[in-house]
């Protein structure tokens, strides 16, 4: 009975003990899955999204990886408003920001006549002050510069710089813009005041773009006013060409392109959008002129305003031509006038046709030669000549012919104002034919003299152009000469020098900001003539100076090679201590004379024959000697110093490396 009461009560604790065990177990699972929900709810309720929570009995833990000790302390503050702090374990990362991938930086600048707005993301490496003051300074004193930049903490990456300095470069150009920049990309959007504006801007950003950077460029122009409005076609046997192309909209283009593929034109053609045309119908018009002329199988035709002169191929039937013109004629719009013409072979004279020719050298002299109607004609074309070419540059060496018809001086003047639309070439006019050749800068040039000789040959329109367009003749691209080009580094040198390390020929780092300006305006100026000279003090032998000098020179030169300057005409020549601009006898003065100077490389020209007399010559012309040609620049290694030329002091630090009779390795 006893022991039966024993393990009653025995019985009764375990039970005991073990519903406590039950309801312990419970309870903690209760005030985790509480204490789990509550800092859950808590921490979504502050966008802490990367933060989670797990439980293990009473105590809490709080993980993730915080993306800076802000965003740590935020969570660990928002689990300890929901549970007891001493019940919360740490278990939060915090992300290293050096790791973090760095964003697309970008900027855009937008500048008009009056204001300039910068917006977007730099790195804080960038020299925001520096980049302000530049724009504000290269937009006047009087604009309003607004700077809405954010900056973010990263380095530069790759490429930034290049295209910020190429961007403040652009801005300088364009007073109406919108540019925008990246590490490896710079677009630049502007308005232009004129077509031949618009194609300089275009070259010269082309050249200056650093290597490696895109460059996209939409820039706009006013359309110009074609006066006369001309088109003029050809088919010769050398193959379909355009003279001159004109059109009012780009569907009057495509409409005209169409044609002329169609009647064997091919490669590349422009065709100028411009206003000034004379009918709507512009586009059906020379289309089927076009069509004519393929049906003919030549020669050419030309649209002046409403005139249409079509010129047959010698040798057409007549019973084609008849057919085709009649059928142009017929489907012409109203307002077109056709004058058609088949040529007849020359009749044989003993003399030969009657012929004029004027040539233009590049230097500018101008030779009249061959026959004029009267003398009052040969006076009032060479009065012409003088006027458009200079007094000092005309020869005039044409006689007398009674014989010529009454359009002949009409046809000369002509040849003669086409011939100085060109920078050298030459003229030929004959009763049937007044033919053009030689070299221009200006793109459009084959279209203005199609307009002129149309407009002023009236009927008689039939001519012949071979026109070329030569870059480095180009005036609108900004090319300097190269005397400008000499007197511009003058310019850009200023006061500013560059230094060599002590002793040597290895460039210090501040040469870097000198020697890209200066790369900037040689790629411009081209191909050159062009010696970079180095020069010391006289401190140290001779011999290790002249030496120094030259390697000085060379590492000039190299630099300027490797920053893409076309430098094959270029050479680099060390003259010691032989040309001191001050006296050695001080320290201002060996400053002085440690330099490098750019001088062009210029000879004496030699002086050409005279021309051979006309033979159809009037005795009592006047005679002059032909224009003197310059000679090809000197390159040889051994000449001096080229005289009466720019001296661009650029210092060039010590002199000479230590020997054992002294040097200026000390000085700085």
């Amino acid at each position: 009975m006893r022991l039966s009461s024993i393990a009653i009560t025995l019985g009764t604790f375990a039970l005991a003990a073990g519903l406590c065990l039950v309801a312990a177990f419970f309870t903690v699972r209760l005030i985790e899955d509480s204490s789990t929900v509550g800092v859950r709810a808590e921490l979504d309720r502050e966008a802490l999204t990367w933060a989670s929570v797990d439980a293990n009995g009473l105590q809490l833990f709080v993980i993730g990886t915080a993306p800076n000790e802000a965003s740590r302390f935020q969570a660990l503050s928002a689990a300890g408003r929901v549970v007891d702090t001493t019940r919360i374990i740490d278990e939060i990362l915090v992300n290293d920001p050096s790791l973090a991938p760095p964003p697309r930086f970008s900027m855009e600048i937008l500048r008009n006549d009056n204001s300039v707005q910068i917006i977007g993301l730099i790195p804080s490496e960038t020299n925001r002050d520096r980049l302000i003051e530049d724009i504000t300074r290269l937009a006047g004193t009087d604009a309003q510069v607004s700077d809405l930049l954010e900056v973010a903490d990263f380095d530069n990456p790759d490429g930034w710089d290049d295209s910020m300095r190429f961007a403040i470069a652009a801005l300088r150009a364009l007073p109406r813009s919108k540019i925008s920049v990246e590490a490896d990309q710079v677009s630049v959007k502007a308005m232009t005041d004129s077509a031949d504006a618009k194609r300089r801007l275009e070259a010269d950003l082309a050249r200056r773009a650093p290597k490696g950077m895109g460059l996209d460029m939409d820039l706009s122009a006013p359309r110009p006013v074609i006066t006369p409005f001309t088109t003029r076609f050809l088919i010769t046997p050398d193959g379909a060409r355009f003279d001159a192309c004109s059109a009012d909209t780009e569907e009057t283009r495509d409409q005209i392109m169409q044609a002329a593929t169609a009647a064997g034109l091919r490669g590349k053609t422009s065709c100028t959008i411009g206003l000034g045309v004379p009918t709507r119908d512009w586009g059906d018009a020379v289309a089927m002129g076009i069509k004519a002329m393929q049906d003919l199988g030549g020669d050419s035709i030309t649209f002046s305003n409403a005139d249409v002169t079509l010129i047959a191929r010698m040798g057409t039937a007549q019973s084609d031509f008849d057919r085709v013109v009649g059928e142009l004629e017929n489907d012409l719009p109203d307002v077109f006038d056709l004058h058609a013409v088949l040529p007849k072979p020359p009749a044989e004279t003993p003399e030969g046709p009657p012929e004029f020719t004027a040539t233009l050298s590049s230097e500018g002299k101008v030779q009249l030669r061959g026959r004029l109607s009267s003398e009052i004609s040969r006076n009032t074309i060479e009065s012409f000549a003088r006027a458009r070419f200079g007094s000092d540059d005309v020869y005039t060496g044409a006689r007398i012919d009674e014989t010529l018809p009454g359009s002949w001086p009409v046809r000369v003047l002509a040849g003669l104002e086409a011939l100085s639309k060109l920078a050298n070439g030459a003229v030929t006019v004959t009763p049937d034919m007044v033919s053009i050749s030689g070299d221009t800068g200006n793109q459009k040039a084959s279209a203005e003299i199609a307009g002129l000789l149309s407009e002023k040959l009236g009927e008689a329109k039939d001519f012949d152009i071979a026109v070329v367009y030569r870059e480095k003749l180009d005036a609108s691209l900004g090319i300097p000469s190269p005397q400008e080009c000499e007197a511009q580094i003058v310019e850009i040198i200023g006061d500013r020098k560059i230094t060599f390390e002590p002793g040597s020929a290895t460039l210090d780092s501040s040469a870097k900001e000198i020697l890209d300006d200066l790369a900037d305006l040689l790629q411009l100026c081209g191909d050159i003539p062009l010696e970079i000279q180095g020069h010391t003090d006289s401190q140290g032998r001779e011999i290790m100076n002249q030496q120094l000098s030259q390697q000085r020179a060379q590492s000039v030169l190299e630099a300027l090679r490797n920053r893409r300057v076309l430098t094959a005409s270029y050479r680099a020549r060390g003259y010691g201590e032989e040309n001191p601009v001050a006296d050695n006898g001080t320290e201002e003065g060996r400053e002085a004379n440690r330099r490098i100077e750019f001088h062009l490389i210029i000879t004496e020209p030699e002086v050409a024959a005279e021309p051979e007399a006309d033979p159809e010559a009037a005795p009592e012309a006047e005679t002059a000697p032909e224009p003197a040609t310059e000679a090809e620049p000197e390159t040889d290694e051994g000449a001096g110093p080229p005289q009466d030329s720019a001296e661009d002091m650029i210092d060039a630090g010590d002199d000479a490396p230590a020997n054992e009779e002294g040097s200026s390795d000390e000085q700085n």
